[in-house]
């Protein structure tokens, strides 16, 4: 049973109790203000990194608040020697360029592997790609992590909220989730998990080849699931419910078992994070190991607008299909400051790389999403015997950084709570409710 969703009240309840000021939240019932105009993938408005990946331009102020996103790129992640191709999302201002990752908590590397960390009192570690695809192949070669509570995630996740998953529970380490959700709304039918050997012991290839008519899940060259198309037609909604807006891949490793999630939340996770396990105890975190990684970008969408090749931006709320434009327009912030419709707002304190240029900048919870909640050390992989400790760097180390979640609190299917405003947050989606309760929780 995949996570579920939690209600905009209650995300926003919990804020004002941890929090002073409380940004405004967001929905597709409930537009961002002018001031505030960008939707973040938490739910909450602001400026600057709302603006980014993740911001929704159905529930922003305005379709064009948000700011483009960068077109598709192919290219094969061999090894990772070092974090300088990814950005701490408190530096990032969306120059793809510059940067082919941007993440939140604590990414590591070592022996040519990318860890995904998460220790205790931390949200879990977050990476996703700038380059956002629209249509392609993803491939990951990877080792989950493990324990009760403790999920690994190789998706694609769209700014409306469109999903392709694998996901990985650690408490059964022989099963690959896969599911999707058009516009993050929920569809308990969508799951269909597959047989596979130790996820923590053994490496996989997991691949997602997304096509505009077929989606294919495969583990290590075989495929164990395709999704048509045709099958997904909504009748109420007129439309297919079928992921088919441009997404980025996301690389992520989440507390799912937290005390402050939902009942049907844990038990999905297999129980709660048992924070003294011989992975804390031997190491300081639970990891999850990332080899290569592998994006190929297929042609747009026969009859897709183009008008440039630089960038996606949709040009109507219904977010589907047709509605998405390639442009020439520009992807980049000049500050934490700026929007979509203001692009070159507070130019005079960034940088022209489109890397914020003072630290200042990343510590306003109006211009990073997610600022309000969690802490993130993420532990040392020099700590950990079995990484070579020569080849394990952390230079990108994010230690004030947002608490990023990919974990929801939820109501259990079938628990009597209402299903009709449940479509704001999904835990596959970063529930930041996560990240502000979890200092309380622990």
């Amino acid at each position: 049973m995949m996570v579920l969703f939690t209600k905009t009240a209650l995300l926003a309840t919990l804020f004002a109790s941890v929090v002073v000021a409380d940004p405004p939240t967001c929905n597709p019932g409930q537009k961002c203000p002018s001031d505030k105009p960008c939707c973040s993938q938490y739910g909450q408005c602001g400026v600057g990194a709302y603006c980014l990946g993740g911001c929704d331009p159905t529930s922003s102020n305005a379709l064009d608040s948000c700011a483009p996103a960068p077109v598709c790129q192919s290219k094969t992640y061999t090894t990772w020697n070092d974090l300088s191709d990814i950005q701490p999302n408190t530096k990032y201002l969306g120059n793809a360029s510059a940067a082919d990752w941007v993440s939140s908590g604590q990414p590591l590397t070592s022996g040519g592997s990318l860890l995904l960390t998460m220790a205790p009192k931390t949200v879990g570690t977050l990476v996703m790609s700038n380059h956002y695809i629209w249509y392609g192949k993803v491939t990951g070669k990877l080792k989950t992590s493990r324990g009760q509570g403790v999920v690994t995630a190789f998706i694609l996740l769209s700014d409306v909220k469109d999903e392709i998953d694998w996901e990985f529970v650690g408490a059964d380490l022989s099963v690959g989730q896969t599911n999707f959700y058009s516009q993050g709304v929920l569809n308990y039918e969508n799951e269909l998990n597959a047989s596979v050997s130790d996820t923590f012991e053994n490496e996989h290839t997991y691949e997602i080849d997304w096509n505009p008519d077929t989606t294919t899940w495969s583990i290590d060259g075989k495929s164990v699931r395709v999704l048509k198309r045709s099958d997904t037609w909504n009748a109420t909604a007129n439309r297919y419910d079928y992921p088919q807006t441009p997404s980025r891949l996301q690389l992520s490793l989440w507390p799912a078992g937290l005390p402050s999630n939902g009942q049907g939340t844990i038990i999905w996770a297999g129980g709660l994070v048992d924070w003294n396990s011989q992975d804390i105890q031997q190491h300081g975190y639970y990891y999850a190991t990332f080899g290569e990684v592998d994006i190929q970008c297929y042609d747009p969408p026969s009859g897709a607008n183009i008008q440039g090749n630089t960038s996606y931006i949709y040009t109507d709320v219904a977010a589907t299909n047709n509605t998405v434009e390639i442009t020439g327009n520009s992807t980049i912030l000049s500050s934490f400051d700026a929007t979509g419709t203001n692009m070159t707002a507070g130019s005079s304190t960034s940088s022209a790389s489109g890397t914020a240029a003072s630290s200042s900048a990343s510590d306003s919870s109006d211009s990073i999403p997610g600022e309000n909640g969690g802490s993130g050390s993420g532990g040392s992989a020099q700590s950990n015997p079995n990484f070579n400790s020569s080849s394990s760097t952390n230079t990108n180390s994010n230690s004030t950084s947002t608490g990023f979640s990919q974990g929801g609190s939820s109501t259990a299917k079938g628990s009597g709570a209402s299903l009709q405003s449940e479509r704001v947050l999904q835990g596959s989606l970063f529930a930041v409710l996560v990240a502000v309760v979890v200092l309380v929780a622990m």
